[in-house]
Order: structure tokens, then sequence, then C-alpha cells
């Protein structure tokens, strides 16, 4: 018997027709290019035209979500089901979005006093927390409890690692990760920066790598270093709209090299993809703790 829902936004990156598949409800984010409003359609085909766009001078601004649109979401899957929600943010390092999903709850327990809301502080961005999204559903699919669940989230979540490569600074001179002239030296220079995230969630400039083929060697190099028990495990691969051929590369050398039994591989979208632009590719894994 089911006993509760999994919910989560778009910034997941996590496939809209995946997520269906897997009754994993998700509100889709909203961006915004000049005036015009646009949501996140969950799809390859969306995120290549939002990164084309990027590609062509574009400047998108993201939004969290409010208090307001939490209390919106829940009330229709509360109306729906009429079960428990364990909703899986953001990571509370990366966006005020975990804050807004504590007030939120507040809120809606207030207005519904009989119902249950969890809402799990991934420490995690993307498909990182896509991942704990597809746990929870596991879990919930074997008919645990959603305290069970949320108990088992919290602990499994500092497991979760990443490391992340790029070959455009300009992005990330533009959310703040690189200075002016760090942006500008490190074009020239064809520096590609390996950026993870520590134990709470913020997003760290790890490395800086000359050279895009160098980069993904020392990821490969990381990912064996930090793996537990890779061929029990899918690794999970998000990009912005790379090259096919640097993403079939990635993922089949991490594959052959380390012995994970697959890989899911997904597009990164406009809630992330605002602030890396394109050609960012990432790998997300079970391994030691992050520190």
């Amino acid at each position: 018997m089911v006993k509760f829902c999994v919910a989560t936004d778009s910034g997941c990156d996590l496939p809209g027709d995946f997520c269906e598949d897997r009754n994993i409800h998700v509100y889709r984010m909203k961006y915004y290019i000049g005036e015009q409003e646009y949501t996140d359609q969950m799809n390859p085909e969306d995120a290549i035209e939002f990164y084309n766009k990027m590609r062509q001078g574009a400047v998108p601004k993201t939004s969290q979500m409010t208090p307001h649109e939490f209390i919106e979401f829940w009330s229709d899957l509360y109306k729906e089901f009429n079960l428990p929600i364990v909703h899986i943010a953001m990571g509370s390092a990366i966006s005020g979005t975990y804050s807004n999903a504590v007030i939120a709850k507040d809120m809606f327990i207030e207005k519904h006093p009989e119902s249950k809301v969890y809402v799990v502080d991934s420490t995690l961005a993307s498909i990182g927390y896509g991942m704990l999204a597809i746990w929870a559903a596991d879990m919930r699919d074997a008919g645990e409890t959603p305290e069970a669940c949320v108990e088992w989230l919290n602990n499994k979540k500092i497991h979760v690692n990443t490391y992340y490569t790029c070959d455009d600074l300009k992005y990330l001179y533009r959310s703040g990760r690189v200075s002016r002239a760090g942006a500008t030296v490190g074009t020239i220079l064809n520096i590609n920066p390996i950026l993870n995230l520590d134990k709470e969630g913020h997003l760290i400039v790890q490395e800086k790598i000359r050279g895009r083929k160098r980069a993904f060697r020392r990821i490969y190099d990381i990912v064996e270093e930090l793996v537990v028990d890779p061929t029990e495990q899918t690794l999970y691969i998000c990009h912005s709209d790379c090259k096919p051929a640097d993403v079939e590369t990635f993922s089949k050398t991490l594959i052959e090299r380390i012995g994970f039994k697959d890989s899911f591989i997904s597009y990164i979208s406009s809630t992330i993809g605002s602030h890396c632009g394109p050609s960012l590719i990432a790998a997300f894994f079970v391994g030691k703790p992050r520190f």
C-alpha cells in the first residue's frame, strides 16, 4: 500500500516523462528572458532551445518557489491523494527554496491540521536531488513509511558526490563563482574548473585544470578514489547541452574504467542552467561522505 507522495521541483533535472512513470510529482519552475515568462518543460528539446538562446546572448533569470506556490502545489496533491507528502528540495546552501518550503509547511499544516508534510534539505543540486527523489519513490513503492524514508534520505544524502566541469567561464562569472579577471585569464588559458559540493551543499571550485580532456581525466580519477560499490549503482550524468560525443565519452569511460552497472543521462534544466550556461557536465554517484 502506498503511504506517501513524493514531490520535488524541475530543478531535479529528471526528464518529465520519467517522473510521470515513477509517480514523482514535480513543480515546473519558471524562468524569464526579458519580460517573457517560460515554464521548464523537462525535456531535451526545450533544454536545447534554452541553451541556444543563451549562446545568442540571452540572460535568463530564475525565481525560487514562493511559500504560496508550495501551498498551491501541495494542496493539489493532498486533494487528489489524501496522503502525507515527502518533498525533496534543492540544497539550502544553494537556494532559498528550502527555507520557503519550511515556511509553507507551517502554513499548509495550519490550513490542513490533519495533514503531514516532510521537507528534505537535499544539500544537493540538479540530478543530485533527483537521485533522492528516485530513492524516495523506491521506498514508497516498497511500502515504507514517510518517516522511515525521510530518515534514510537524510542519512544517505551526504554520500552523494558530484563533480562538474565546464569550458566557458563567463557564466560562472555572471553567477559570482569566479571574478571577471579570473574568467578572462581562465578563458585565455583554456582553464576548465572542477567544481563540487561540500557536506552542507556549498558549491566549491576544487581545482583548475587546463584543457577539457584533462579535466575529464581528473574527474575520472576523483570518482575512482571516492566511489563505493560502483557495480551496485547507477552513474548519474547531467549536462547543459554538451557535444554528444563528449557526453558519450564521459559516460562510457566512467562505466568501463570504474565499473558502474549503467548510466542515467539527463539535461540540466533552466534552474541551474541559467547560472552555469552551456557546456557544463557533471557526474553524480554514491561514495565516501562529502566533507
